[in-house]
This record gives C-alpha cells, structure tokens and sequence, in this order.
C-alpha cells in the first residue's frame, strides 16, 4: 500500500492522464495490466494507485520507488516503451512528475 509521509527513503511519482469518458476505462484496463504484468515486479517498485475523477476526463496515477534510478530504469525500457505508446494512443496527454513529499497531515 502506498504510504504518504516526509521521507528521503524513497520517489514519489504522480502521473496525471488527460482522457475522454470513452477511453478512460481502456486506459485504467490498460495501466492495470501493466502493472500486474510488469511494473510492480520492477526493482526498486513499492506500491502504486490510480484515481479517476468523476466526470472521467482524467486519471492520476500515484507511484512510489525506492529510488529515483529504479523509476527511471522502468521507464527507459523497452517493454515499457512499448507499453506508453499504447496509453499515448489513449488520452490525449499523460506527464510523469517526480515529487518529495515536503508535509502530510492526519
């Protein structure tokens, strides 16, 4: 389970997906497969979680890493490569952004 809390322990990564009601399924069918298939057996891989507001127009994707290499070295791989072509040819736009959780509250 992915654990929000200030730490150097480790890379946070929220990917934000820009979709239609009509792919926003297609894409969450499509980053859950990536996930069970590949990304979770990644090393360096801790924990991830999708979100999708209500009115399906985006879908956000938060990731945590052991590190910053480790994301990296997922994201430059072949199968992976291969993977964000087919979720490009689903939104109309997605951007990964590494982040350092600074504060969490409750």
């Amino acid at each position: 389970m992915p654990t929000i809390k200030k730490s150097d322990d480790l890379q946070t990564v929220i990917t934000t997906f820009e979709v239609t009601p009509g792919t926003c399924q297609d894409l969450i069918d499509t980053l859950e497969a990536a996930y069970a298939e590949f990304i979770s057996h990644q090393p360096g891989f801790i924990a991830a979680g999708l979100h999708v507001n209500d009115a399906q127009t985006r879908v956000a994707n938060y990731s945590q890493w052991q590190k910053r290499e480790d994301f990296m070295e997922m994201l430059r791989s072949t199968e992976m490569r291969k993977r964000n072509r087919e979720l490009n040819a689903l939104c109309r736009s997605f951007e990964p952004v590494m982040y350092d959780v600074v504060t969490t509250f409750g």
